[in-house]
C-alpha cells in the first residue's frame, strides 16, 4: 500500500517512527515533512497530503500534529477527503470500516509512540466494509458536492 505522511514541529519525532514503522510493515511510504522542529505551518502540511489522496497518488495518508485535532480540520477541507482523528485502535478500525476514512490524525502530545504505532497498523489493516455505512457515506459525498 502507498501511504503518505506528514506533520508539523510537534509531532516530527513521533512521525519519523510511524514512517519508518509503516516501512517495516511492508508499505511504500512518502514523507511530505515537516523534516525538523522548525514551526511550520501545519495546514499546507495537510493540503498537500489530501490533495495528493484525491488524486489517487496514495492509498491513505497519516497526519500528526500536537494533538491532531488541527490536521484533521484541516484535511477534512479538501474536497473528497474523510479524515478521522484517533486516539485508540477501535476508533482507528471503524475510521476505515464505518466511515472509509482514507486519512487518520493523531497527536503527538496525547499518544504515545507504541499507542500511535498500534493506531497505524490498526488503520492500515481495516478495510470500509460498505453494508449500513455506505448510504451513510454517501450522504458525507452528497453534502460535500451540494447534493444532499
Amino acid at each position: 500500500m502507498k501511504i503518505a505522511i506528514g506533520c508539523d514541529e510537534a509531532a516530527y519525532g513521533l512521525k519519523e517512527l510511524l514512517r519508518d514503522y509503516a516501512s517495516e510493515l511492508g508499505h511504500e511510504v512518502k514523507d511530505f515533512g515537516t523534516f525538523d522542529a522548525v514551526p511550520v505551518l501545519y495546514p499546507d502540511i495537510a493540503h498537500v497530503v489530501a490533495a495528493a489522496v484525491v488524486e489517487g497518488e496514495f492509498d491513505r495518508a497519516v497526519l500528526l500534529c500536537g494533538t491532531g485535532i488541527g490536521m484533521a480540520i484541516s484535511a477534512n477541507k479538501t474536497k473528497g477527503i474523510r479524515a478521522a482523528q484517533c486516539h485508540d485502535t477501535y476508533s482507528a478500525e471503524r475510521a476505515r470500516m464505518s466511515n472509509d476514512a482514507q486519512i487518520i490524525t493523531m497527536g503527538a502530545r496525547v499518544i504515545g509512540p507504541e499507542l500511535a504505532k498500534a493506531i497505524l497498523k490498526t488503520f492500515l489493516q481495516s478495510e470500509f466494509q460498505g453494508g449500513r455505512s455506505t448510504a451513510k457515506v454517501d450522504r458525507i459525498k452528497a453534502y460535500e458536492n451540494g447534493a444532499a
